[in-house]
């Protein structure tokens, strides 16, 4: 039977389809004013028990979990209630991070490394996870957390050694600076491709609860790494089959010079993302390290009891440039860092430790003036083992170690044929021991 109906390019009075295309607030030479934003009070979110269904508190992944309010006390039911010790461990963990990315960020302009990224305004989105995360649970971060390894203590050369690919370079090079691997810290490798480490998180979680082990998976990605297939993989796997794995998504507002409408900031929360798939979804002030540290412990602990993983949105704000190939003057106003609503998180944890008599002025400022000089004595070691900027520090043949746990033919053909052509070349080489 022909059908009725008139065909839509016939209608005349049907307006033409178009595309909405997303645009930033503010560009370059533009006042900010980021009233707009909703900030909900401090302590006003509610904290569901560790066993709720995650359809029984969908809200949160549209609220905002805050602890420190504006006079820096720490309110409401996620208040951790941490000692001042901790506190104190987390601010100068924090602080140190800060000095560090300084002290690097100055390397590569000295062209000392080729590249490095800060993470200037989200200390407290690694430090604090450090904290509430077991030593033992495996991170798999993206490139602005170096925080977990400070945190965890590891070693500052040895996080320099790999930005200055020397001979003391764990990695022998073979990673872009700021991509570290610490196996003995559970920090996975870090990868440029965005979002790998997510279905890589999942997997591990599922081998660790397959075997009966106790350890979890936590991940992180940026705002715009949502996009990402592997993203959605990653949380189809977990939502089937109940993976211990916290997902950790940083808001920071901007990917390299696009804004986080272009990954659906306009149309939703990226915490939504978790409702979509049936799992536990937290909206979290992402400079506020309290805040941080117990949606992380809670999240732990529900993994960590069978309650399947947990979806974390950190709402941030990246106060400096993508990295240093990126001059965010070219596409955001200057205004924004100063003017984002929820401030800094060093600043804010330690006007609560001061605000509870644990801290004071002098103290911080020596502290600062400590942790400084502790960064510049790690860098002199650093360096002792050579920069970047002078050139190849690692044996040429050492180009295909660590690919394979044993070398196959074709590769032992390839090494065996660039070692003939650098000999025949003339140009220097080291072979290694």
């Amino acid at each position: 039977m022909a059908s009725d109906r008139v065909p839509a390019h016939l209608k005349p009075n049907l307006p033409p389809l178009s595309l909405y295309v997303p645009e930033p607030k503010f560009r370059p030479g533009d006042t900010v004013d980021f009233t707009q934003v909703p900030i909900p009070p401090a302590g006003q979110a509610r904290r569901p028990d560790i066993a709720d269904p995650a359809d029984t508190f969908r809200e949160l992944a549209f609220d905002l979990v805050r602890v420190l309010d504006d006079s820096g006390q720490a309110v409401g039911p996620w208040n951790p209630r941490l000692p001042p010790d901790t506190l104190r461990a987390m601010l100068r963990s924090m602080a140190l991070v800060r000095a560090f990315d300084e002290r690097m960020f100055r390397a590569q302009r000295q062209g000392k490394t080729s590249f490095y990224m800060k993470c200037t305004g989200e200390e407290a989105v690694a430090v604090a996870a450090a904290f509430a995360l077991d030593y033992e649970d495996m991170c798999f971060p993206s490139y602005r957390q170096q925080g977990l390894l400070i945190a965890r203590g590891w070693s500052m050369v040895d996080m320099m050694n790999q930005i200055y690919s020397n001979t003391a370079d764990r990695l022998q090079g073979k990673q872009l600076p700021i991509m570290y691997s610490v196996k003995e810290a559970g920090f996975f490798s870090i990868s440029g491709n965005l979002t790998t480490q997510y279905p890589q998180a999942v997997g591990w979680a599922m081998a660790s609860a397959a075997k009966g082990d106790t350890r979890i998976a936590a991940t992180w990605c940026g705002e715009g790494s949502t996009a990402e297939g592997d993203f959605h993989s990653a949380c189809t796997f977990a939502s089937v089959y109940r993976a211990p794995v916290i997902f950790n998504v940083v808001n920071n507002q901007w990917a390299i010079s696009s804004f986080s409408g272009f990954a659906g900031a306009e149309s939703t929360t990226f915490a939504a993302r978790a409702v979509g798939y049936g799992i536990a979804g937290l909206r979290v002030d992402g400079n506020d390290a309290l805040a941080v540290y117990a949606a992380t412990a809670w999240a732990a602990e529900r993994a960590r009891t069978n309650q399947g993983p947990t979806l974390i949105e950190h709402f941030t704000y990246r106060a400096e440039g993508h990295s240093t190939s990126d001059d965010p003057g070219q596409y955001r106003s200057a205004g924004e860092p100063t003017a984002w609503p929820l401030g800094d998180p060093i600043k804010r944890l330690k006007e609560h430790l001061i605000a509870i008599g644990e801290w004071d002025e002098a103290r911080h400022m020596a502290q600062d003036l400590e942790l400084a000089e502790s960064v510049k004595r790690a860098q002199k070691e650093a360096e002792a083992n050579g920069i970047l900027g002078h050139g190849l520090h690692q044996p040429l043949d050492t180009l295909f170690d660590g690919v394979f746990e044993e070398m196959p033919w074709h590769l032992r053909e390839q090494q065996a044929q660039m070692i003939a052509e650098e000999t025949a070349s003339g140009r220097p080489w080291a072979r290694k021991a």
